[in-house]
């Protein structure tokens, strides 16, 4: 098992649907009061791939990359067109979009995340998978350069300071990212008459915990 970073056709995944999931324990007391719990400190996103495809060359590319898996074998990069940014997917990534932590002068290492807000309510989600290029970071709101005074992970998404900064220094980033996923079927049925038809497969794809 393995993970291969490369990302899945963007062009197929265009169309796909799918988004997060959550697993959530329910119990019914005798008394009709509920108690809820989940196992899940995290959501997980599941998406159906067949959904994208348009012509018989798209299958062609969706088999291809699917034999270059070996089905649910080796994991992969996946664009989430309805959530890939920092920020809102109509606004360009900006170095303030999130914030990634608290300098404590002596801490180098952070992990770039997604804060989800509704209300009094948050979720920080980790973000594992920045496309390469895309990230911005600041410190005390001072536009840090990459490759000079912080490098990215590709594989983590762990930010890396040349020199930690300063205590109190609020960190902020912005950056587009992927979602490391893998198939979640070891066989896609294909039926060109079918498909010709308006009739399209399901390739189903879920995300994997790193």
């Amino acid at each position: 098992m393995a993970f291969h970073d490369i990302r899945f056709p963007a062009n197929l995944s265009f169309g796909s649907v799918g988004g997060p999931e959550r697993r959530t324990e329910i119990v019914t007391l005798q008394n009709g009061h509920e108690e809820r719990n989940t196992p899940w400190a995290h959501s997980r996103r599941r998406y159906d791939a067949g959904l994208g495809l348009r012509s018989l060359d798209d299958i062609g590319t969706l088999i291809a990359f699917f034999e270059a898996r070996s089905g649910q074998l080796h994991g992969f990069r996946w664009k989430d067109w309805a959530d890939y940014r920092s920020g809102p997917a109509t606004r360009a990534v900006s170095c303030d979009d999130q914030e990634i932590g608290v300098g404590d002068g002596l801490a180098e290492v952070f992990q770039l995340v997604k804060t989800y807000r509704s209300g009094a309510e948050s979720y920080a989600r980790p973000v594992r998978k920045p496309v390469a290029g895309s990230v911005l970071v600041a410190v005390a709101g001072d536009p840090k350069v990459e490759g000079l005074e912080f490098t990215v992970d590709p594989a983590s998404g762990e930010i890396r300071f040349a020199t930690a900064p300063p205590l109190g220094a609020r960190i902020t980033a912005g950056f587009e990212f992927d979602v490391p996923v893998r198939f979640d079927t070891d066989r896609i049925q294909v039926s060109v008459a079918s498909f010709q038809a308006g009739d399209v497969p399901s390739v189903p794809v879920v995300e994997v915990r790193q």
